[in-house]
């Protein structure tokens, strides 16, 4: 079962435990006293009175003694194992690659903007899938994702903006909020990533990317004109339809955070290896980028119906 239940944990090893090589044993009816493998004895083990290969016998001091006992334990970073501050600076370090790459088509001209905001949107899809189903995290790759939807918001920040004013810095508020509280929830114990709890996110996340996926074909054919597609052209009760589907979608991310969490919370008592602090890393990224997606459109769309 894959921790957590988010499917960029999918098929990554976050067990890092290890276990030695057996050692061989003699072949039945060896001789007492006698070595298989040629007369010597294999890695590790010697002959009875015997030392091992190159050792000579040593006694050690009493202040060796203490030093040796006086040492701390070794933590999981010395070990090589994964750790919360390993995931906290690696993410840190994935969104300061998302606020460069949107620093840059916030600040050069209209037209290039837009074209740097599909090769952010296009190559960070690409990289997404990449870096999914890639077995072992590669940071230039994550951190490459990363800069690239930075590409991509700095670009739709900036044209919803500039339709309506304020919505980026509220969008902005928005997912630091989202996160805060989830996050609190989380370490509460209030809110879990629970079987019955990831069947109902399963059914609800392939709902809405039907939804996402019908409204797209339809804005791209021109059956309708509106700039959000159905969210914004379909009313239930005199409010845009855009409006309910994105309180869903903006729940749907906030429990993938928790899933998120609960994947890190995990491997971090596993002992999973150092490595995989960048695919958590990556799995926080992913879903603050859709949280802010999701936040900035609604915003848009309650302000259009002002």
């Amino acid at each position: 079962m894959a921790l957590g239940g988010n499917p960029i944990f999918n098929g990554k090893t976050f067990r890092g435990t290890t276990q030695a090589p057996p050692v061989p044993q003699a072949p039945y009816g060896t001789p007492y006293g006698q070595q298989p493998y040629g007369g010597q004895a294999p890695y590790g083990q010697q002959p009875y009175g015997q030392q091992g290969w190159g050792t000579q016998p040593q006694s050690m001091s009493d202040e060796q003694l203490r030093q040796m006992y006086s040492q701390p334990s070794a933590g999981p970073a010395d070990t090589g194992r994964m750790t919360f501050d390993d995931v906290i600076m690696k993410t840190a370090a994935c969104l300061a690659a998302v606020v460069a790459g949107a620093a840059v088509t916030l600040v050069v001209a209209q037209g290039l903007a837009s074209l740097l905001m599909i090769v952010g949107a296009l190559g960070g899809f690409v990289l997404a899938l990449v870096n999914t189903f890639k077995k072992q995290p590669s940071p230039a790759l994550i951190l490459a994702y990363a800069a690239l939807e930075g590409l991509f918001l700095g670009g739709l920040t900036r044209i919803l903006d500039g339709m309506f004013p304020g919505v980026g810095l509220q969008a902005v508020i928005g997912t630091l909020s989202v996160f805060a509280v989830t996050l609190l929830l989380f370490k509460s114990g209030k809110v879990r990533a629970t079987p019955r709890a990831m069947r109902f996110f399963m059914i609800a996340i392939i709902g809405y990317a039907v939804f996402a996926l019908i409204n797209m074909i339809m804005m791209w054919t021109g059956a309708v004109q509106s700039p959000f597609g159905l969210r914004t052209s379909v009313e239930i009760f005199g409010i845009p339809l855009g409006v309910f589907i994105g309180l869903l979608a903006i729940g749907l991310a906030a429990f993938s955070l928790i899933m998120d969490f609960t994947s890190i919370e995990e491997g971090v008592r596993s002992g999973a290896p150092q490595r995989f602090s960048w695919t958590a890393a990556f799995g926080l990224t992913v879903t603050l980028v859709w949280l802010y997606v999701e936040i900035i459109r609604l915003l848009a769309i309650l302000r259009g119906d002002d």
